[in-house]
């Protein structure tokens, strides 16, 4: 359910698309130019909103960030806080 609703929001917010095969799971959102650092931010906002995290300015790398299953597993290991 997060990775669909994550999925959905990168595809008509950054691709402006409704086409799933348009986004792949792994895919680096900076390597392919799908988000830059002013969109990460507001995938962030998004995040924080639907799923009740908070993301700390520490927590801001790639390495949580720039795909899909990076944010899947971010999410996950927040909720469990």
């Amino acid at each position: 359910m997060i990775k669909q609703k994550l999925r959905q929001y990168i595809l008509e917010n950054f691709l402006f698309s409704d086409n799933p095969d348009d986004l792949a799971d792994d895919d680096s959102f900076m390597d392919k130019g799908i988000i830059d650092s002013t969109g990460i931010l507001e995938v962030i906002e998004f995040l924080e909103d639907e799923f009740g995290i908070t993301v700390e300015d520490e927590e801001m790398i790639p390495e949580n960030l720039d795909s899909v299953n990076r944010i899947l597993g971010f999410v996950q290991s927040k909720q469990k806080d």
